[in-house]
């Protein structure tokens, strides 16, 4: 038994927010000093050559990642890293300090593994984030940055949130992602409607003089030609990629009484239909995915990159499994490439694609 399984039933006693902010107070003590973060690289992470990708024009030494929303503010990075992930995004980052939705608004579904979040663009601002990364300096792993919008901006007031978060931390990042399809904000307009997404991507496209990867991500709960009509407009941009998926609204078959709650569901529940999605994109597109959506395990990544994913990201995963969760992806993962017969993740990606 481990000693995040003997921790876990009094973590989850907490409220879901309490004991994430108490984890992430251990891991800033864990990354302090080098010997700590060298200590917990020699327990967690997992190294093989056939896990290394190249996208974006950057190298991942596995495909497995830390999911926008777990690391808001980038205080943590330099352990996530330690604990095996290949690369972590943190965000959603907006231009000034919110302090989102009230709480609780951070839920778990025990019974279905899923999470239900309304957390709403919470945060420091990207000025305190850009100190901090200034201060502390990047991760040994890329690095993504997910933008977003104040709650209270119209239309007009979101682009210009978007360009002033590129701006001042796109310096830092080896991919930005333009955040339009998170749930749990306030529906001033439609932010994923074609006319908004391009006057989106050309406010950024005249900020990119230094040719930072962009990727947009979408949510789960559109119908398949609005999907494919975002990926359209994304490839007209020549954006660099798409993540798949957000957290959803539906509900169905679930059992937890916290069902109940609104906001957006992530975990086991999500997976098929973020594969799908992926599956979906990948038929229509050549353009790099990463997939998210109810990533727990090696068979549950290894599906999404066989459905097209190049790389894999989760959040709730982590939280229902602890510090071993990269690791025992990864370690599962050069097994089943193994088995299957390819050398590396990359000839595997997009197998099942027909």
């Amino acid at each position: 038994m481990s000693i995040y399984s003997r921790i876990r039933p009094l973590a989850f006693k907490l409220p879901a927010e309490t004991a994430h902010e108490l984890g992430k107070g251990a891991l800033r003590v864990a990354q302090s000093t080098r010997p700590t973060r060298a200590g917990l690289a020699a327990a967690y992470r997992f190294e093989n050559p056939a896990l290394e990708i190249e996208r974006f024009g950057t190298k991942f030494s596995n495909p497995v990642g830390v999911a926008a929303g777990f690391d808001k503010n980038a205080e943590v990075t330099h352990a996530l890293s330690a604990l095996g992930f290949g690369f972590v995004e943190i965000g959603t980052v907006t231009p000034y300090p919110q302090e989102g939705n009230r709480r609780p608004r951070l839920f778990r579904l025990r019974e279905d593994e899923a999470m239900v979040n309304r957390m709403g663009f919470n945060g420091h601002g990207m000025e305190r984030v850009k100190e901090r990364l200034q201060r502390d300096g990047l991760p040994s792993i890329p690095l993504g940055v997910n933008i977003g919008k104040m709650n209270t901006s119209g239309e007009r007031e979101a682009i210009e949130d978007y360009r002033r978060v590129f701006d001042r931390l796109s310096p830092f990042a080896d991919y930005v992602v333009v955040n339009v399809s998170c749930p749990n904000t306030p529906e001033e307009f439609d932010e994923s409607s074609p006319e908004h997404l391009r006057a989106v991507f050309e406010t950024i496209e005249v900020e990119n003089d230094r040719d930072v990867p962009i990727l947009v991500k979408i949510g789960p709960d559109s119908p398949e030609e609005s999907i494919l009509d975002l990926v359209d407009i994304v490839e007209e941009f020549e954006l660099d990629g798409i993540i798949a998926t957000n957290t959803t609204t539906s509900r169905d078959g679930l059992e937890s009484p916290n069902q109940q709650e609104w906001g957006g569901l992530s975990g086991a529940p999500l997976e098929d239909r973020s594969t799908e999605i992926i599956r979906t994109i990948a038929e229509h597109t050549d353009l790099p995915i990463v997939g998210v959506g109810g990533v727990d395990s090696a068979e549950s990544a290894y599906e999404k990159i066989r459905a097209g994913a190049s790389l894999v990201q989760l959040y709730t995963g982590f939280v229902y499994n602890g510090p071993s969760t990269a690791k025992a992806i990864n370690k599962g993962l050069a097994g089943l490439l193994a088995r299957d017969g390819y050398r590396s993740v990359e000839e595997a990606v997009g197998a099942d694609i027909s």
